[in-house]
């Protein structure tokens, strides 16, 4: 059997069963990434990215100072704490000192580390600073949006979208938080076609021309086929590419521009979104009485 850490990192990606994640493995010779290809070419994963079997408490939150902003992610032990006041008061001030700070989550730790440690002791749970992000225009206004917020610029879900415009305040903060609220919802992951990370593209392609191939039809119908998927693909992750969910006639891209028209050249220069304990992986105590009870 393959190596525990890697079959329980490779199902918490795929969310495929561990008889299964182990003949990737060996398939592949414990090459994880190449197995979380294998799986999807043989069908048994749909996934090309966690399938969100996430556990981590805490709060996103995000601070608007004029034409920037800040968004920043801050975990506790439990959501009991999250919940505490002090907490919450500490989140929203990282957030708005996480504006001088752009992405630089390291220097901003360094920066907080002696607070942090009091905080520690007061509160008295573990609290992490894991991540920070910022958003400036030159011209417009950049917008925030939480989901579900649990205090006032503070929750699990935390998104900012720069709009560069010279349309009033009034309709940017509207249209803004109609976008805002789409990424929350639909979480692209590039802005434009040409921000997606081409290897995750040449592997998208990988996996699509064996699933085309597997069908048994010629490369010149397979070449036509994958241009369709790949388009598909660009539906979901790419921002500007994707389907509006107020609206599933028109692309973003479409809707940016109707908003255009009516209030001038109006373009989307950058977005972010935090999902609280994205990426971090749940723990499992019971994983290795499960394989355990798989090989007897």
């Amino acid at each position: 059997m393959a190596d525990l850490a890697l079959i329980k990192k490779l199902r918490d990606t795929t969310g495929c069963g561990i008889a299964d994640c182990n003949k990737a493995l060996a398939a592949t010779s414990d090459n994880v990434e190449e197995a979380i290809d294998w799986l999807r070419k043989k069908g048994l994963s749909s996934a090309a990215k966690k399938s969100g079997r996430i556990t981590s408490e805490g709060a996103v939150a995000v601070n608007v100072l004029g034409k920037k902003a800040s968004i920043i992610e801050v975990n506790s032990e439990t959501d009991f704490v999250a919940r505490n006041q002090k907490f919450q008061d500490l989140v929203t001030k990282f957030a708005a000192e996480a504006l001088s700070f752009g992405d630089d989550i390291a220097k901003f730790q360094a920066a907080k580390d002696e607070e942090v440690k009091e905080q520690i002791s007061v509160i008295g749970e573990n609290i992490n600073l894991r991540r920070i992000a910022s958003l400036e225009v030159s011209q417009g206004l950049v917008v925030s949006y939480v989901h579900n917020a649990t205090a006032p610029n503070m929750g699990k879900i935390a998104v900012l979208v720069a709009l560069e415009s010279p349309a009033s305040e009034e309709k940017l903060l509207e249209f803004g938080k109609q976008l805002a609220m789409h990424i929350a919802a639909a979480k692209p992951e590039a802005l434009e076609i040409e921000a997606v990370d081409p290897t995750r593209l040449a592997r998208e392609t990988e996996v699509l021309k064996d699933q085309a191939r597997a069908s048994g039809k010629p490369e010149s119908i397979i070449d036509k086929m994958i241009e369709g998927r790949i388009r598909k693909y660009y539906e979901e992750v790419v921002f500007l590419e994707q389907l509006f969910v107020m609206d599933d006639k028109l692309k973003i891209k479409d809707l940016l521009a109707n908003f255009s028209k009516e209030n001038g050249t109006t373009k989307v220069s950058g977005f972010k979104l935090f999902v609280l304990g994205d990426g971090i992986e749940k723990k499992e105590n019971d994983f290795a009485a499960e394989v355990a009870s798989m090989t007897k």
